[in-house]
């Protein structure tokens, strides 16, 4: 898969509200395109994750 296809798997997971999921798919895509919008896609995802999930997330 490409890193385009990635992060659209993972904003759909994240609609499906598939946290772990949508992460995974961010990373990866992430991994293929340094560059991605996922990046930021990641990086919002773990601070509203840290913020409303402190018990359950520690990145």
């Amino acid at each position: 898969m490409t890193a385009e296809e990635w992060y659209h798997k993972g904003n759909e997971a994240r609609r499906q509200s598939q946290w772990h999921e949508a992460i995974n798919c961010y990373i990866q895509a992430i991994e293929i395109d340094p560059d991605s919008p996922a990046v930021e896609a990641k990086r919002m995802l773990d601070d509203i994750m840290a913020f409303y999930c402190k018990d359950m997330y520690n990145p």
